[in-house]
């Protein structure tokens, strides 16, 4: 009688193709801020910092984005997730998909990728107006 096949087990790295498993790796990921870089290969086409506001599975229509405002990872975008635990205790992600990958890596608060431009409030210049009240029309009182 042969015996099923035992499940994997993964101790600070390995490759995972399952879904599940890529789902429960990366679960740990929302509402955290990541850094995350976009290869082609071997080039480098995009990085930046955002905020994990999802992970997704069995969701067609919903598609996998980073930017630096938001970012969602819909598990069935990816053909597998490598990951490796650092000196430090952090965990590097990568998500495959034929030649193209995406790194993440947890970025603890404070830490900014240098090249991103540093979020400010929105400045409007006021000189040219002047402000204006309307007050109502005095009711007439009937006496």
């Amino acid at each position: 009688m042969a015996r099923p096949i035992p499940a994997r087990f993964y101790v600070n790295s390995g490759i995972v193709s399952s879904r599940t498993d890529i789902h429960n790796l990366l679960r740990p990921l929302v509402k955290q801020t990541v850094g995350y870089r976009y290869f082609r290969g071997r080039d480098l086409v995009a990085s930046g910092t955002g905020w994990v506001e999802r992970v997704v599975i069995d969701e067609p229509e919903t598609s996998s984005y980073f930017t630096p405002i938001s970012i969602c990872l819909n598990v069935d975008s990816f053909e597998q997730l490598d990951f490796e635990t650092r000196p430090d205790q952090l965990v590097v992600y990568a998500l495959v998909q034929g030649d193209e990958r995406v790194v993440l890596e947890y970025a603890p608060a404070g830490e900014r990728d240098s090249t991103a431009p540093v979020p400010g409030q929105l400045a409007f210049d006021t000189s040219g107006f002047i402000q204006m009240e309307l007050l109502a029309a005095p009711d007439d009182e009937e006496g």
